[in-house]
């Protein structure tokens, strides 16, 4: 096929991406040379109050699933409360799809601390933990390597540059469980116990690490802010669409020619995202995709030009999530893909809640009985009850989002349910995967 038409070239915008080929982009030389610590510089000529204004003004929102606004989060946090005041990075990226936070704290983590430098000012927090996925430990060198030559230079540590600023940076590094992804089972991680969801409210704003006033936000989140005070709040919102500023790094996995991460403006549509990366892989023509990660509602072929912004996607169904885009085919199953999906869910359920435990084991078995060709149709209503039961009395998002795929596929694709039952599709799995399963 021919090239990305020069319209579909220009929604391309590299921001949180335009280091990443600059060779050796982690290190502090090669920042500062390209405009890092600039916005710093700059954002301390804002009181705390008014850089919050500014994050409010810019519109930028979270980049970690929820799209919750940035500079309303930060504003949250209590003033002159005589509490320490946290900072809390999100960087626990295990939803399946997703992989944009990994590859930007390899090749750009100064652009992480300067951010977080950056909120810790506008929060008025001294000290700030990025909790980082436990598998990823390249990224987790970069970040204390990184960590080390901020402090080295002076952009860490006590009065920072004049300001008053007193900041150090703790990198946790995780275990590798799931549910940790959570904010408050985060938390709970990062103090040394068990990761398990808490309860809601008090929320974290003003009971969150060690009981005190907390701001948790994702990679991509912070990673942004250098560049929004360095360009502006009218330019940010200029990148993007209406009621979504700025771009994202949409994250292209499955049955596509050139996957990879492609950082674009909201707003992009999965047609236009599909041009730059050369199409579909040869020989597979679209069928179903999700929009952001297995957490969100699987979309049809015929959504392809819905735009990946929070208000449209929300319109068209489903959620933008963290934008990990996975692109399945006619060769691909929807029913097997959810039971996949489901697998996963249950194995990663904390297990504190009954609906979560409980419904994940039980609807796992279902899709076992349906892929081995012994289904009913009476399994259809029971997973859409089981959904029922899970979606909203879950303790936290993990049962939630494990109802996503299964209520989407039933609604996008029962025919391919109804064909493994009635006997119309060979069965994907042996009888004896049944043990257990009634």
């Amino acid at each position: 096929m021919s090239g990305p038409s020069q319209e579909v070239l220009a929604k391309l915008t590299p921001v949180l991406t335009k280091r990443w080929l600059t060779p050796d982009a982690w290190k502090l030389d090669v920042y500062e040379r390209l405009d890092g610590y600039a916005a710093l510089r700059k954002a301390f000529k804002y009181t705390p109050d008014d850089l919050i204004a500014f994050m409010k003004e810019s519109g930028h929102r979270g980049r970690g699933g929820a799209g919750f606004p940035v500079g309303m989060k930060w504003a949250f946090i209590p003033q002159n409360d005589g509490k320490p005041h946290y900072l809390v990075v999100n960087a626990d990226e295990g939803e399946p799809g997703t992989c944009k936070d990994l590859p930007l704290m390899m090749n750009d983590p100064h652009s992480l601390i300067e951010g977080i430098i950056i909120a810790c000012y506008a929060v008025r927090a001294s000290r700030a933990f990025i909790y980082i996925r436990g598998e990823a430990v390249h990224a987790a060198r970069r970040l204390r390597h990184a960590v080390e030559e901020a402090k080295a230079a002076g952009y860490l540590g006590d009065n920072i540059l004049d300001s008053g600023l007193d900041l150090e940076i703790v990198v946790h590094s995780g275990a590798g469980a799931y549910i940790c992804g959570e904010e408050t089972a985060l938390l709970d991680s990062l103090e040394g116990f068990r990761g398990q969801p808490r309860l809601r409210p008090p929320f974290p704003a003003t009971h969150g690490l060690y009981a005190s006033p907390t701001v948790i936000n994702n990679v991509g989140s912070i990673a942004s802010v250098p560049h929004i005070v360095l360009g502006g709040a009218e330019w940010w919102k200029s990148l993007g669409s209406e009621n979504a500023a700025g771009t994202m790094i949409y994250s292209l996995s499955g049955r596509v020619a050139n996957p990879g991460q492609y950082e674009c403006r909201l707003g992009t549509t999965l047609d236009e995202l599909l041009e730059l990366a050369g199409g579909m892989a040869k020989g597979h023509n679209l069928k179903f995709w999700t929009p952001g990660g297995s957490s969100t509602p699987m979309l049809a072929a015929k959504h392809s030009d819905v735009p990946l912004d929070f208000d449209n996607i929300a319109k068209a169904g489903s959620i933008l999530g963290t934008t990990a885009m996975m692109i399945y085919s006619d060769a691909d199953c929807p029913v097997y893909c959810t039971y996949r999906w489901l697998q996963f869910y249950a194995h990663e359920s904390c297990g504190k809640c009954t609906p979560c435990r409980e419904g994940n084991y039980w609807m796992t078995r279902i899709y076992r009985r349906i892929l081995s060709g012994n289904g009913t149709h009476e399994d259809l209503d029971t997973l859409l009850d089981a959904c029922d039961n899970l979606l909203g009395r879950s303790f936290c998002g993990l049962g939630d989002g494990a109802t996503s795929p299964v209520t989407s596929s039933l609604k996008h694709f029962k025919q391919d349910y109804i064909d493994y039952i009635e006997g119309h599709r060979r069965p994907l799995l042996d009888a004896s995967d049944l043990v257990g399963a009634h």
